[in-house]
């Protein structure tokens, strides 16, 4: 049975972001979509406005089960995340009652088997070198269907379709339990490999190894573009801002606050590029982008055009208030790696203001296992706010607290305070740069923060 043969998708976890961008996958095919989650946001708000049904009591009662019986079971699709936990009576129901159930990746899997598709893996910045691909095959006219781990400015959602049955799919290689081993891509791409889900992989050995082993996933006619410095491999091109490789920049300048460069590659150079989006590490995204572009043979004055257009992605180095007194921004850093590249980004553009971070730790275990790089990272700051750990998946474990980063960060500036604590900082007090920091919750925030932002400096 193929997926055009379900009537109805279940999700357990369906606010995630990777699970919503299934779901109105499933919902554009025309099948009608159900879920649950623990919590509503409003990325759950908007599903609900689409026409999806989610309810946030792990309850068998919630589930439609008498529309199910009439349905029947083998018209039944159900996708879990592992980030639902395996007592989780509804999963428990499913697979005790011989319903069709598949995880997220396994599905992901399934649809891209059979079209071109194009992986983006790494530890950090595979989201956004993910939307920029999208948006330049979409920008371009070449179009693709693209699941992507954010929300996409221009497009305002985490999933781009297509009417072409032939079109590309964008899809984020996620590492995270080893879901990236699941497709077969023809072209791929690794931005970084940092040390991080050590639950999972135990080391970075470990780690690296399954990167090479979802290298060796492309299918033989394809190309693998990886940044310099992870590893030589076989039929790959090379990219890097800094160093020699297939793919460069040259003439870097800072310009009203955006990065201009030229792209230097074996396909050609590109002169003048104007990124809409700031931050070095985003010229680093957005040069494998136009490189793979390139490949596949795409206009370079329509790849500069769509660079310049890009609008970036929601919680990715996102400015969310800006005035003569005060700049806020977002962005997901929740590796030491991604904080160090985000508070210097910040530096870069904004030399000599004073800048205040709003940290929220994810997980119990990445803060044990980087408790240093998490400290040497924070303490570029300022001034450091903390907030408690985000435990996610997981379970406390003894003595690790946010107090082991804090006490390790080498700024006098820092404290941890709570939700309402933080608002009212920010309502009281003046600052030059507000940061908030983290994959959490913390993004609950980030509408307070803003409507305080917006009453105190009214132009």
């Amino acid at each position: 049975m193929g997926f055009k043969d379900y009537r109805i998708v279940y999700f357990l976890g369906l606010g995630g972001i990777g699970m919503s961008a299934l779901a109105r996958y499933f919902k554009s095919q025309g099948k009608s979509i159900y879920g649950y989650d623990k919590t509503a946001t409003s990325l759950t708000d908007e599903l609900e406005s689409e026409g999806m049904k989610i309810h946030f009591t792990d309850d068998l009662n919630l589930i439609p089960l008498d529309e199910f019986k009439v349905i029947g079971k083998d018209l039944i699709l159900v996708i879990y995340t592992p980030a639902i936990p395996s007592d989780n009576s509804e999963l428990k129901y499913f697979n005790e009652n011989h319903y069709i159930v598949k995880k997220r990746s396994e599905v992901l899997g399934e649809i891209t088997k059979n079209q071109f598709t194009i992986a983006v893996a790494g530890t950090h910045g595979k989201t956004t070198t993910s939307s920029i691909i999208a948006h330049i095959l979409k920008d371009s006219g070449a179009d693709c269907t693209a699941f992507l781990g954010g929300i996409c400015k221009n497009y305002n959602s985490n999933f781009l379709s297509s009417n072409k049955s032939n079109a590309p799919i964008v899809v984020e290689a996620d590492e995270y339990d080893k879901s990236f081993l699941t497709l077969h891509p023809d072209i791929a791409v690794i931005t970084s490999m940092d040390a991080d889900h050590l639950d999972i992989y135990g080391d970075k050995l470990q780690l690296e190894k399954n990167y090479e082993k979802f290298s060796k996933q492309i299918k033989t006619t394809g190309k693998l573009f990886i940044k310099t410095g992870l590893g030589s491999m076989k039929n790959s091109y090379s990219y890097s801002i800094c160093n020699d490789a297939d793919f460069t920049v040259t003439n870097i300048n800072i310009i009203n606050h955006n990065y201009v460069f030229d792209l230097d590659g074996i396909y050609g150079k590109i002169v003048g590029i104007s990124l809409g989006l700031p931050g070095i590490h985003n010229v680093e995204n957005a040069l494998v982008a136009a490189a793979i572009a390139q490949y596949l043979r795409i206009d370079n004055n329509a790849i500069k055009r769509a660079l310049n257009s890009f609008n970036g992605v929601k919680r990715r180095f996102d400015i969310r208030f800006k005035s003569s007194q005060t700049i806020y921004i977002d962005d997901y850093a929740h590796h030491p790696e991604e904080l160090r590249s985000c508070i210097q980004s910040v530096k870069d553009l904004y030399p000599g203001k004073k800048i205040t971070g709003i940290f929220q730790p994810h997980l119990f275990t990445r803060t044990r296992d980087f408790v240093d790089g998490f400290s040497e990272s924070l303490s570029m700051l300022d001034e450091l706010i903390l907030m408690d750990i985000y435990p996610a998946r997981e379970l406390p474990i003894a003595g690790i607290t946010s107090n082991i980063v804090l006490d390790k960060v080498t700024i006098k500036n820092k404290r941890i305070l709570g939700v309402k604590e933080i608002l009212s900082e920010v309502e009281n007090k003046d600052h030059e740069i507000i940061l908030t920091l983290g994959a959490g919750d913390i993004d609950k925030l980030i509408n307070p923060i803003e409507e305080i932002l917006n009453n105190r400096y009214k132009q």
